[in-house]
């Protein structure tokens, strides 16, 4: 096992467990479980009407320290293909992941990105950041990966899945070009995102923001006094005019550095709430995966400019 992708491989294993049969009439659709609920929402977008996903972790879940409970090892152990992040986003629940691929298809969405399209911050000591999906143009890796997959698992819906994901991959081109587009209309020295911990490594290297994170990568680990001071002397010192809280950490930490920025005369406000590691509420906008980087686009655009 490659330690610079945890759990890769898991395809290869999963194989062992045999080809799913194709749904008809007299079958139910591809039962399917994913970890965050972003990819339940590719997925669907991908396996239309001849799948039933299922995502364990909704709107305000952290997958950095999430367990999962004994109904979400029941759905797993029902489902016939698991589809979870990977590259340690879920890493608690990487064991769980190991032992389901020894008797069902499951895949890394992220396992076909090239390995030098991927960030390698000096915290992660080798590993690399999970936060893919915030540059759209990767996450259209993934979208490729639930299309070949399904189809190898169900032959018959083959020319259904490449169509769906023809067609999705075509409005998250268009959706790249919006961000783009957006971003561009902040002024160059406001293009700096600053939020409560570091996961648009990726939106800030795709679309030209300069983006800073109180805590790192994972959420496990908490920022200090040093780190809140650190970041107020930043945003002063570049009359930065506005942070981000997100729905999946608590906003105090922010707040503080809003509060040590204030002591040190200069207001700088919160520009509003990003979805950082989970997508919103089912049935809203904001609950799929376009709809939460629009959410996100729009909020730093009238934050910032």
């Amino acid at each position: 096992m490659n330690p610079t992708r945890p759990l890769a491989g898991l395809a290869l294993l999963a194989l062992l467990a045999g080809p799913l049969l194709a749904p008809t009439h007299a079958q139910s659709r591809i039962r399917v479980v994913t970890t965050v609920n972003f990819i339940a929402d590719t997925v669907a977008r991908v396996g239309g009407d001849r799948v039933q996903v299922t995502g364990l972790m909704g709107p305000g879940v952290d997958p950095h320290t999430y367990q999962a409970t004994a109904g979400d090892i029941q759905r797993l152990r029902n489902a016939q293909i698991i589809y979870f992040n990977g590259l340690n986003l879920e890493g608690k629940m990487g064991d769980l992941l190991v032992q389901m691929a020894r008797t069902r298809p499951t895949y890394a969405v992220t396992e076909e990105i090239p390995l030098d399209l991927l960030r390698e911050p000096e915290e992660f000591e080798g590993l690399y950041d999970p936060h893919v999906w915030f540059d759209v143009r990767l996450w259209m890796h993934a979208v490729r990966l639930v299309e070949r997959t399904l189809s190898q698992h169900d032959p018959a819906g083959a020319a259904a899945y490449r169509a769906n994901a023809r067609a999705y991959l075509a409005e998250l081109e268009e959706l790249h070009r919006w961000v783009g587009q957006q971003i561009a209309t902040i002024p160059a020295e406001q293009r700096v995102l600053i939020t409560a911990h570091d996961a648009f490594g990726y939106f800030g290297q795709a679309y030209g923001m300069e983006v800073r994170g109180l805590q790192g990568i994972s959420t496990v680990a908490e920022a200090g006094a040093r780190d809140i001071q650190d970041l107020a002397d930043f945003l002063v010192t570049r009359r930065i005019k506005a942070m981000f809280i997100e729905t999946t950490v608590s906003p105090r930490p922010i707040q503080a550095v809003q509060a040590a920025a204030r002591a040190r005369g200069f207001e700088v406000r919160i520009g509003g709430e990003l979805f950082s590691d989970v997508a919103g509420p089912a049935g809203t906008p904001e609950g799929t995966y376009v709809g939460m980087v629009r959410h996100n686009v729009r909020t730093i655009v009238a934050g910032l400019r």
